[in-house]
């Protein structure tokens, strides 16, 4: 059974240490590929962690996360619009909006310019979000058809049945983690149950996300299983069904692959 990370931040420095021991023991748990968010120009610029990343296949996005908003210049939407010409199967992400952190306005005026260019090089958009999904889909739903086929994934998805159908029916992925591992996220257990199974993926977030469990501890790529079982278990579904299935979505995410 073949395992697709469809968010790791395995470039982050809590990995320098053993960063090729981690990806070695990924891969020992079937990860294959794996894809890797772009937060901030700096970091999407060093391209050294990538030496210690084989046998597992990288994919590299690219995107302004909230997080950094600080970090952020008007002149990065001109570096992204470079990346984007350069690479033309990378991703937009991830970028999104996030209430929870500083300067709104300017995260929401770079959000939109990266939606626009997303637009512009027709690319899939993988979202961020936090007490914000109302936003990001008025921001997306006018922008539909303009967007590939599969126009992105709702990163770390968590919400109502109602709100993830919102996001089914525009064709969006949702990023299912480690928050289906714990029992009190009663409403995100609900949805993902209840979700079309053609629009999940797996996902990580590590080095954060942990599974119930490992509070306290790093994440890591390789509880991509341990993902896909909480989710064979939720859902009642044969893994390895489900493991096919959820590998043809990621793939079709990142639209460079077809199998």
């Amino acid at each position: 059974m073949k395992l697709f990370d469809s968010h790791c931040h395995i470039n982050f420095d809590a990995f320098q240490r053993d960063r090729e021991a981690v990806m070695q023991q990924a891969e020992q748990q079937g990860v294959k590929r794996l894809f890797v968010p772009g937060v901030t120009r700096q970091l999407s610029s060093d391209k050294d962690w990538i030496n210690d990343c084989p046998p597992v296949e990288i994919i590299e996005g690219y995107g302004l996360h909230p997080y950094f908003i600080d970090e952020h210049q008007a002149s990065d939407i001109e570096w992204l619009a470079q990346q984007l010409d350069k690479f033309p199967h990378a991703v937009v992400g991830e970028i999104g909006l996030d209430s929870q952190v500083g300067n709104y306005q300017k995260q929401y005026e770079l959000f939109t310019a990266q939606v626009d260019l997303a637009v512009a090089f027709k690319r899939a958009v993988v979202l961020h979000h936090r007490k914000t999904q109302p936003e990001l889909l008025r921001v997306l739903k006018p922008l539909r058809d303009k967007l590939p086929e599969v126009p992105g994934v709702i990163h770390a998805f968590s919400g109502s049945v109602e709100q993830a159908n919102e996001w089914t029916k525009l064709g969006f992925m949702l990023g299912v983690g480690g928050t289906i591992t714990y029992s009190r996220a009663n409403k995100t257990r609900q949805a993902i149950q209840q979700a079309d199974i053609h629009h999940l993926v797996l996902e990580t977030d590590a080095p954060d996300m942990p599974l119930n469990g490992y509070q306290g501890q790093r994440n890591e790529p390789a509880q991509c299983f341990g993902v896909l079982k909480a989710l064979s278990e939720l859902r009642e579904e044969p893994i390895e069904q489900l493991g096919d299935i959820i590998w043809n979505n990621t793939c079709r995410l990142f639209e460079q692959f077809t199998q």
